[in-house]
């Protein structure tokens, strides 16, 4: 039988403390123990980028992140993007209409938000390569490029 392990974080600026198996991954504690549902299921092998959430800082897919690994540490989600109002990114997004099905975008925001955290002017190649782990069906990638060149107060190419 496997043992629950207590663990604490922060989940978008509120303390959490969760009991976790051994061996589960953030994406699963982040949906069915703290009732996070922006982070999305997309593969589940770390490929298709749709869970992305900042962690501490840095973008990290949740579902190849053990939960037991977040101990202390600040979990980011798009739930927490919008203090009241939509982020510079979201609001990009939605002008430059890039989400169509919606299924990547949460991750999407969260690779350009950490981006645009370390480095508020990114080059396009910058921003191509920030959102390289986040697979999109849907958009052709450019709508999604030119919302993160916006957001970053620059003029899209």
């Amino acid at each position: 039988m496997a043992r629950k392990k207590p663990i604490q974080f922060v989940h978008n600026g509120s303390d959490k403390a969760v009991f976790v198996d051994e061996g589960e991954n953030l994406l699963d504690v982040l949906r069915r123990g703290v009732g996070d549902l922006t982070p999305k299921y997309g593969c589940g092998q770390g490929t298709c980028g749709a869970c992305t959430v900042i962690i501490d800082g840095a973008p990290r897919l949740a579902c190849l992140t053990l939960a037991e690994t977040i101990e202390g540490q600040s979990v980011e989600t798009v739930a927490g993007l919008a203090g009241g109002q939509l982020s510079p990114v979201q609001e990009a997004f939605m002008a430059h209409f890039a989400a169509q099905c919606g299924y990547c975008t949460s991750g999407m925001l969260m690779s350009a938000t950490a981006l645009l955290r370390d480095n508020p002017r990114p080059t396009r190649d910058e921003v191509v390569e920030a959102i390289s782990g986040n697979l999109c069906r849907c958009t052709g990638y450019e709508a999604i490029i030119a919302a993160v060149m916006t957001a970053s107060g620059q003029q899209a190419a």
